[in-house]
């Protein structure tokens, strides 16, 4: 995320797009797609907000905003225009997992809310994404210079300081050690193949996650909610955001398709599916999903895109 100097102003893409759709107020894709459609202005904290928008459609993205630029400040006024970032981070660390008590929700972790910053913010809990989301914008309108990662796993953050680099895990609010790191790497060493000695470096892990990374890493945790409790719906309102944010992705174009069929929607189904397999020529699945094309009836020429 950058600094609040160089971010463009709250809310200004969907004034500009607003004055653009003058015959209707734009979709809550809509908006998604006008937050994602270019990485220079990519604010991650607005379109995070955003997802939200498909179960709370009256959500006030701005008013949130507001909220979390409160904090940011409330933080601000305590430390010296002079601070040292290691006492700006100590700082940091008390306001926000002591005195506001953002912490995991170990006690249900799987719910969706968990992935809603509103909700979090309310709640106080969330899932180390959520909670990551927060905490860097925060700690880089203190000064802070903090940034994602994207870890196996588990979400976690970094900060740049003038000794190096110290790593947070937002769940818990824990600096992590490199005997932490590795443990936390085990089960992907495990399901990699990967033995305890692998010359893989955990540095390699440790980089900071572009913001359309992290979007689609808290779609793809809703959509795994979603699909196991068969929410055809919501999972297909997942699938048209991660088509937005991922358009070369052509796992999400399968999945959009397949949600499109179980909600009965055979066409945009076979649309969906034609263009996966003419686009993955090499996928293990080409077989699977050529069968369920067949069945929905559409083996022929692929269908207009609209």
């Amino acid at each position: 995320m950058r600094p609040a100097a160089q971010r463009p102003a709250r809310g200004s893409k969907l004034v500009a797009m607003i004055g653009s759709l003058r015959l209707h107020a734009p979709t809550a894709l809509e908006y998604f797609a006008s937050l994602v459609a270019d990485d220079a202005s990519f604010a991650v904290a607005e379109v995070a907000l955003s997802i939200a928008q498909d179960d709370y459609p009256s959500l006030d993205c701005q008013s949130v905003l507001a909220e979390i630029d409160s904090l940011a400040a409330r933080l601000k006024s305590r430390i010296a225009s002079d601070a040292a970032p290691m006492q700006r981070l100590r700082l940091l660390n008390r306001f926000f997992f002591q005195e506001l008590g953002f912490a995991g929700n170990v006690n249900d972790y799987y719910d969706a809310r968990n992935s809603y910053l509103h909700f979090v913010l309310q709640s106080r809990r969330g899932i180390p994404i959520t909670l990551a989301v927060l905490y860097v914008e925060i700690a880089t309108q203190v000064g802070l210079h903090a940034s994602g990662i994207s870890f196996p796993g588990h979400f976690l953050v970094k900060l740049r300081m003038p000794q190096g680099e110290v790593v947070i895990d937002p769940f818990t609010g824990q600096s992590m050690s490199r005997e932490a790191l590795d443990a936390l790497l085990v089960p992907y060493r495990r399901r990699e193949g990967l033995p305890g000695n692998s010359p893989v470096s955990l540095a390699l892990f440790l980089q900071a996650a572009a913001p359309r990374e992290i979007i689609a890493r808290m779609l793809r945790n809703l959509k795994e909610i979603h699909r196991s409790a068969e929410d055809w719906v919501r999972l297909h309102a997942v699938t048209e955001r991660l088509v937005v944010l991922l358009p070369d992705a052509w796992e999400e174009r399968r999945d959009r398709g397949l949600a499109h069929a179980d909600l009965g929607d055979d066409v945009a189904a076979a649309g969906d599916l034609t263009l996966y397999l003419e686009n993955a020529p090499d996928a293990q699945d080409r077989q699977a999903i050529a069968e369920r094309l067949a069945r929905l009836g559409r083996t022929g020429s692929s269908p207009r895109l609209h």
